[in-house]
């Protein structure tokens, strides 16, 4: 008697994202108000056949209104426990008006000392500083 040895592979299901963060000619933060997160940087899943960068560029327009153009990758912050990588970039603003959406409640440019003391959800400041700290680059967290 032969037993079936074939074993049903399964790839690994991973959420990628990619978030934004973008700053004005004041050297402002671009920041929105989510409905469960509170104030966070704009981003979101990245969709079928679409690159990181762009869906960050999409993502940002979509919750803010805001035209931006990557100025470079920093890193990745993953969620191991989760299967989530959240992308990082540093953008500029070129263009649009600020706009809410069904994802933002308010948005605006803000100091980056004022949008610090904003943000308070989980390690999304941790996001900002890095993203901000040009030698830290490209970095990676596991959380």
């Amino acid at each position: 008697m032969t037993q079936n040895t074939e074993s049903t592979y399964s790839p690994p299901k991973h959420i990628v994202s990619a978030a934004t963060i973008v700053l004005n000619e004041q050297n402002e933060i671009l920041l929105l108000k989510g409905p469960r997160r509170g104030w966070e940087m704009p981003g979101g899943q990245v969709e079928v056949g679409e690159s990181i960068k762009e869906a960050a560029i999409r993502e940002t327009k979509e919750e803010t209104g805001i035209d931006v153009e990557i100025v470079k990758f920093c890193g990745i912050f993953q969620n191991v426990e989760g299967s989530i990588c959240n992308t990082l970039f540093l953008a500029k603003s070129v263009g649009g008006n600020l706009t809410t959406s069904p994802e933002s409640l308010e948005v605006g440019f803000y100091s980056i000392e004022q949008a610090l003391e904003m943000v308070s959800w989980k390690n999304f400041r941790q996001r900002i500083e890095l993203c901000l700290t040009e030698d830290m680059h490209p970095f990676y967290v596991e959380f």
